[in-house]
């Protein structure tokens, strides 16, 4: 019971040694008492190594946990900084268009601006024409 791989063998206990070695409970606690010092022996150092497996696989799985939180979070952080880049690529598009339609534009001749009251407006200063009737 007590040969084999570490982690694959089964804990040794005083029941599953009566069970195979074909003895009642009683005469192995009356007639053999070396056995259940080994038995216990045994059971506190195997029972010491597991709760170190029990300890290791506990802190992977806190980790484990630990990492996929801060990976939805980067998963957001990815998805906002990527809908912040569509938006601006989006606006310098336009800019550029808008730029681009100006740039065309210049060699156009000025347009009149007429006011709310429907004349044209006239420059103020000294060079101002004088009103029209």
């Amino acid at each position: 019971m007590t040969q084999g791989n570490q982690r694959s063998r089964p804990i040794v206990t005083v029941t599953e040694l009566c069970r195979l070695a074909d003895v009642s409970r009683n005469a192995l606690y009356r007639y053999h008492p070396a056995i259940l010092a080994a038995i216990r022996k045994h059971q506190s150092t195997h029972t010491t190594a597991r709760s170190r497996y029990r300890a290791a696989a506990e802190r992977a799985r806190r980790a484990n946990i630990d990492l996929r939180e801060d990976l939805a979070k980067l998963a957001a952080l990815v998805d906002h900084y990527y809908t912040a880049y569509r938006e601006t690529t989006t606006l310098l598009e336009r800019r550029d268009r808008e730029l681009a339609e100006l740039r065309g534009n210049r060699h156009s001749i000025p347009a009149l601006l007429v006011s709310a009251l429907g004349s044209a407006t006239r420059k103020k200063g000294p060079s101002a024409a004088a009103p029209e009737p």
